[in-house]
């Protein structure tokens, strides 16, 4: 892809659309050739992209972490087994200090949650036009027209990916204070407290709020800070087109974000794996 064969509008448009595959009300079942039509596939859309790297980077994280486990040695660690040993007592320090009671889910979960975000979050750093240049024309030598593909490299710039993960880690809390505390336990946090049961109406508004507001945070903290790290990425991509001055100083400008950027996905990838691990921790808590 190249800004010369699109506006400026265009250009950070193209890539904002995902590889959407659905059925359109007037073209059927396919691939959406536009961003208005994939807006137009309908909530059974499918972002192929957001699953199709979700998945790959999901399957080296297992693949890496089994390899090392298959060659783990009580002697002189290697490299890579000293890598995921740090890892792992980096999330084994995080759940001990943030998890109060017994469960064996949990610190897989976090290192999961952790390393998965942080792999997903990563694609960030991959030069903006590389992937999708690629994929492009490799998509017009089969005919295609090149500006009708689309394709995000980066999973977590999908709400639909962030929301996915957050409500699957709600679901665990629930099923979680139901197991640990019972129907009765669960209904009463919602209902009792704070002001007890006189006040029922304002404890189930003010406790219902919180509950639902932990995924629509957990989801929409991740998803806004990577949109936004994506997004200036590709506004300074913009600038390549001006001269060799402009190539330059852009140059530096992506390398400096990008070094930053470093912190925003690493640190995303941390509160995202803490989050979860405090909200199994407050599902959990049976004193109230």
């Amino acid at each position: 892809m190249t800004t010369e064969a699109l506006t400026a509008q265009a250009y950070i448009q193209h890539h904002l659309t995902n590889l959407t595959f659905g059925f359109h009300p007037e073209h059927g079942l396919g691939f959406a050739h536009s961003s208005i039509e994939a807006g137009e596939m309908g909530f059974w859309a499918i972002h192929v992209d957001t699953m199709f790297f979700s998945l790959v980077l999901g399957l080296l994280f297992l693949w890496f972490f089994q390899s090392v486990s298959k060659k783990a040695t009580a002697g002189v660690p290697s490299g890579a087994q000293n890598f995921a040993e740090w890892i792992i007592d980096f999330v084994n320090d995080n759940v001990r200090g943030s998890f109060s009671g017994r469960n064996p889910l949990v610190a897989p979960l976090a290192l999961t949650i952790f390393v998965w975000v942080f792999l997903m979050n990563a694609m960030d750093l991959l030069p903006v036009d590389l992937v999708p240049f690629f994929f492009q024309h490799s998509m017009a030598a089969l005919g295609a027209d090149p500006h009708h593909v689309f394709l995000k490299v980066v999973p977590t710039t999908d709400p639909n990916a962030t929301f996915a993960m957050s409500l699957m880690i709600f679901f665990t809390m629930l099923y979680y204070s139901v197991k640990i505390k019972g129907v009765g336990g669960f209904l009463g946090e919602l209902t009792l407290e704070p002001f007890g049961k006189w006040g029922m109406p304002a404890n189930l508004l003010l406790e219902g709020i919180n509950l639902l507001s932990k995924p629509v945070s957990l989801s929409l903290r991740l998803f806004g800070n990577l949109y936004a790290g994506e997004m200036i990425f590709i506004l300074i991509a913009l600038m390549y087109g001006h001269g060799l001055v402009m190539d330059v100083s852009a140059g530096v400008m992506q390398l400096a974000w990008a070094i930053f950027h470093i912190l925003i996905v690493t640190l995303q990838a941390f509160i995202f794996m803490v989050l979860t691990i405090v909200y199994l921790d407050m599902a959990h808590q049976t004193h109230h």
